[in-house]
This record gives C-alpha cells, structure tokens and sequence, in this order.
C-alpha cells in the first residue's frame, strides 16, 4: 500500500470523491471482506460489493487475500493507498498552466505551480512504483515569521540569491534535470 497515490482519471476522481465510496476507502486502510465492511459501515452487503468493485475498476483496492469457506471465495480488498490527491490532469483541458499566469506573485500562479508539481511528481512516482525502484526527491517544508513586508521582501531576494547561485554551482547541461520549486504563503488562521 502506497502512502499517497495521486489520481490521474476523471473517472478514478469521480469514483474516489462519491461519498459512501470516499467512505470504503478510508475504511480499506485496514484489508476486510465486502461482509465485514459491511459490518463496520452499517450498509447492505450487496451496495459495498458494487462500490468496491467500481473502486477496484478504477485502481483504488486491491485484493489483499482470497479465503476459502467450503464452496464460496471470499475477497478480501484493502485501498491501494493510505491516501488520495486528485491531479488537475484529471480535469484535463480545465487543468491550471502556470504558463498561462503572468503574475508570478500572484496565488493563481502559486496555485499552478502546486497543480503542476502534483501532475508531474505522480506520474514519476508511479513510473518509479512499477519498476521497483524509488524516486529521488527533496523537499523542505518549514515555518518563518515575518516582522514586516520588508522583512519579507528581503528574505526573498536573499534566498532568490543563494538559489540561483547554489543551482549556477550544481548545474551541468549534460546532467538529468530537475525541477526546483520555491514558494511561500501565509498560514491559514486557525478556525475558532
């Protein structure tokens, strides 16, 4: 089971975002038998077996076990991930381009950047997954506060240097590329 598995279908999107399927799925992080799911959610038998099988159609459970019980198999399914991200991809034409944004200061283009780091990194880590080997990545994720706008301005063009010069240092025209991306916002107030 994958820790996040990013979905790149429409029909995989729409399937993973019903409710009571949304609820399977949640409940799958724990293998179980369309009877004992049942058990657990409070819903006939026969609905969890026709949600879990528009779930297994679309990747989202595997099959963990087959039990026997005299004449009659039991499958018993788990979610093919811990959890889920949507891909813009799945929205496909409607999908956000950062391309298309010329204010890169603005949340939109912040937003398409995320968008597109999420297309791009599910699509290697899944090429990765299916060949067994691991995706090299890097990430930093951490907490700054800011006294003022100038505080902040500066801190940007500081670290806008030491970016650009560390990748100037590290950059081989002849090396496999990779993708840098920077970004910062404010936190979101905690709701009362």
């Amino acid at each position: 089971m994958q820790d996040v598995e990013v979905i790149e279908s429409a029909e995989a999107a729409a399937a993973a975002l019903d409710p009571v399927r949304a609820r399977l799925l949640g409940e799958l992080a724990v293998p179980a038998s369309a009877a004992g799911l049942a058990a657990r959610v409070g819903i006939a038998r026969q609905k969890v077996n026709y949600h879990l099988k528009a779930l297994e159609a679309h990747g989202l459970v595997e099959l963990s076990e087959e039990r026997r019980h005299g004449g009659i198999t039991e499958r018993v399914m788990q979610a093919s991930a811990l959890s889920y991200v949507v891909s813009p991809g799945a929205i496909s034409a409607a999908a956000a381009d950062p391309a298309a944004t010329a204010d890169h200061l603005s949340a939109g283009y912040l937003v398409a950047l995320a968008g597109r780091l999420v297309r791009e990194v599910g699509v290697l880590a899944r090429r990765a997954g299916a060949s067994g080997r691991r995706l090299p990545t890097l990430t930093i994720d951490t907490e700054i506060g800011f006294r003022s706008a100038a505080d902040r301005a500066a801190f940007a063009n500081d670290l806008t240097v030491a970016v650009l010069s560390l990748a100037a240092r590290y950059h081989h025209d002849d090396g496999r590329r990779h993708r840098l991306l920077v970004a910062a916002h404010p936190l979101p107030e905690e709701s009362a």
